[in-house]
C-alpha cells in the first residue's frame, strides 16, 4: 500500500551513524529517507535530485547505477532500496512495537533471480532472519479469497502507473505453499496511469488553448517545467475523480511563482468540465482499449486455455471502460475487481501468517426480491449470505412461497430474479460496479444491487395456474451452491406434487 517513492535525506549525526552496516543490522537510528506518499507530495511540483519516484526496475537491472544525489553524494538504486525498506520497517516497529524479523516480499511473476538476490541481501542487512518470496499473482489470488485446495487457472490483469501486465498462471496447493505459480502466458505494455494523465492534459490543452507543452519541450526552462507538472497533477486529479463521478472540473492553476504566465493566458478559459464520457473517448482514440484487448488475446493465445478466474490489480484498472470490457469478455461471475490496491498486500499478509490454506467462500450476498402488494416497495430476502463456504447442502435455503400474480391474473409461470448485493462492512475502500458498468466507492453500509437473471427468471410452469385469490403457499423452493459456485434450485409444486426443478443451476455466484 506504500508507493516505492523515496526521498533520501542527508540527516544529522544519528542518521549518518545509523547508516553504518553493523548499526542498521541491530537497531534503527535517525531517519534516512522519506518514503511513500509523503515523498510524492514533497516532490509534486519540483522533484529534488534526492528523489526517486521508484527504484524496483533499476534494482533489478542496474543496482549500482546512481539514482539520486544529496549534495555531492550519489546514491545507487541499491542504496535507495535499502533506505526505503529500512524506513518501512521503522514504521512497522512504530505501529506494533516489534521489529520485523520474519518478512514476506511479493515479487512480479517470473522476476529475475538477481532481483530476488538483491532484495534478500537488503533484508538480511536490516536484521531480517527469515525471508520468503511470494509471486504477486499468488498473493492477489489469496488476497481476493481464492482457495488453493484445487488447481485453477487465474488471469491477473495488473495496470499501475507505468505498465500493463497480463499473466495467466496456474495455481496449485503445492506451488502456493512455495509461494510460486506456473506461468502459462504473459504479455506487457508500457502504458499506465501516468501516460493517461498526459493524454488527458493534452486533450484539455487542445480544447482551451493552454500554452502547456511538456517537460521535453521545456528545454531547461524551469518555469515551463513547473507549469507542466502542475497541470499534469490536475489532469491526474480529474482522471481519478471521473472514476466514480460523471464529471469533474479541470482548473488551470497559476501559483504566485508563475504569475508572469497570466499574461500569456489572456482571455483563454481557466477551467473545463471533463466528463467520464470524454475520458473514455480519449482512451479509445489513443488506443488503450485496443492495447488491452491485444494483451489479453496474446496472453490467452500463448497459454492456449481460458482462465477460471480473473483478478484486477493496480489503481489504473479503475479507469473507465476497463471493467465492463473484461466483464463482457469473461462474465461477471469470474471477475474479481473490488480490491485493486489491497489484494496483493492482503495476500502477502495471509501467506506470512500461514492463514491462506482455506476453502472457497462466497463474497457477496445473493437475494430474492419481493414487492409489497400495496406500495410495490422491494424487499430483499438473502438466500446465500456472503462468507458462505461452498459446496453447501442443496437445501441451504428453503421456503414455501406464494406466486405474486402481480397483474391480478392467474400466474402460470413461476419467476424469481436473483440479485447480487455487493456491500462493504469495513473501514478501507472497496469498489463495486453496478449493472451498467459504473464504478462506485463503497463505504460501511453501502451496497450495490445487480439483477443476475432478469432476462430469464422462469423457474417452472404452474399447471393449473395459480389464482390471485389463493394466498396459500403453492411452491417449495430450495437453494444450494455447488462446487463450481452455481446457485442451484429445487422447486416443488405443492398442489400438483410435481418437482419442477431438481438442483438446476440458475446463476453463478462470486
Amino acid at each position: 500500500m506504500v508507493p516505492s517513492a523515496t526521498h533520501v535525506l542527508d540527516g544529522d549525526l544519528a542518521t549518518r551513524v545509523g547508516a553504518w552496516p553493523w548499526v542498521r543490522h541491530y537497531t534503527f537510528l535517525g531517519t534516512q529517507a522519506i518514503i511513500g506518499r509523503p515523498a510524492l507530495e514533497r516532490n509534486a511540483a519540483w522533484p529534488s535530485a534526492a528523489f526517486a519516484i521508484g527504484w524496483k526496475t533499476a534494482l533489478a537491472r542496474e543496482p549500482t547505477r546512481p539514482l539520486v544525489r544529496v549534495g555531492a553524494t550519489s546514491y545507487t538504486a541499491r542504496d535507495v532500496a535499502r533506505r526505503f525498506l529500512r524506513e518501512l520497517l521503522v514504521a512497522v516497529k512504530g505501529a506494533t512495537g516489534e521489529r520485523v524479523r520474519d518478512l514476506v516480499l511479493t515479487v512480479p511473476v517470473g522476476s529475475w533471480e538477481a532481483y530476488r538476490a538483491e532484495l534478500g541481501a537488503l533484508a538480511g542487512d536490516l536484521g531480517v532472519t527469515r525471508l520468503r518470496f511470494l509471486d504477486e499473482p499468488v498473493a492477489a489470488a489469496i488476497g481476493y479469497g481464492l482457495g488453493v485446495d484445487r488447481e485453477r487457472r487465474v488471469l491477473v490483469f495488473d495496470m499501475g502507473g507505468g505498465t500493463l501486465h497480463v499473466a495467466l498462471v496456474r495455481l496449485s496447493a503445492r506451488g502456493v505453499d512455495a509461494g510460486m505459480c506456473d506461468v502459462l502466458g504473459k504479455h506487457g505494455r508500457a502504458v499506465g496511469g501516468d501516460l493517461v494523465d498526459r493524454w488527458i492534459l493534452e486533450d484539455v490543452c487542445a480544447t482551451i488553448g493552454l500554452p502547456v507543452g511538456s517537460t521535453e519541450d521545456a528545454t531547461g526552462d524551469e518555469t515551463e517545467a513547473l507549469w507542466w507538472r502542475l497541470m499534469l497533477a490536475e489532469a491526474r486529479r480529474v482522471k481519478e475523480a471521473v472514476h466514480v463521478a460523471e464529471q469533474a472540473t479541470f482548473t488551470v492553476i497559476v501559483p504566485d511563482e508563475l504569475r508572469g504566465l497570466r499574461a500569456r493566458l489572456g482571455d483563454r478559459a481557466t477551467s473545463l468540465v471533463v466528463t467520464r464520457e470524454r475520458v473514455e473517448k480519449v482512451l479509445k482514440d489513443r488506443g488503450l482499449y485496443t492495447l488491452l484487448d491485444e494483451a489479453v488475446a496474446a496472453t490467452l493465445a500463448e497459454a492456449g486455455v481460458e482462465p477460471d478466474e480473473v483478478l484486477l490489480v493496480g489503481g489504473s484498472s479503475l479507469l473507465p471502460g476497463i471493467y465492463p470490457r473484461l466483464e463482457a469478455r469473461f462474465g461477471r461471475d469470474r471477475v474479481r475487481a473490488w480490491l485493486p490496491f489491497e489484494a496483493v498486500v492482503l495476500g502477502g499478509a495471509g501467506y506470512a501468517g500461514d492463514a491462506w490454506a482455506q476453502s472457497d467462500f462466497i463474497v457477496h450476498d445473493y437475494a430474492l426480491v419481493t414487492h409489497d402488494r400495496e406500495t410495490q416497495a422491494p424487499a430483499y430476502t438473502v438466500v446465500v449470505p456472503r462468507g458462505t463456504r461452498f459446496p453447501t447442502a442443496p437445501d441451504l435455503w428453503r421456503r414455501q412461497l406464494v406466486p405474486t400474480c402481480a397483474l391480478g391474473e392467474p400466474e402460470s409461470l413461476f419467476k424469481l430474479v436473483v440479485y447480487e448485493i455487493g456491500g462493504h462492512g469495513g473501514d478501507a475502500r472497496r469498489f463495486g460496479w453496478d449493472a451498467g458498468g459504473a464504478l462506485h466507492v463503497l463505504h460501511d453500509g453501502d451496497r450495490i444491487v445487480v439483477p443476475l437473471n432478469a432476462a430469464n427468471p422462469t423457474l417452472g410452469t404452474l399447471d393449473p395456474p395459480h389464482p390471485p385469490s389463493d394466498k396459500r403457499p403453492r411452491l417449495e423452493v430450495s437453494f444450494g451452491v455447488n462446487a463450481n459456485r452455481w446457485l442451484c434450485a429445487t422447486v416443488v409444486d405443492l398442489r400438483s406434487k410435481k418437482r419442477l426443478l431438481r438442483d438446476q443451476p440458475v446463476v453463478r455466484l462470486l
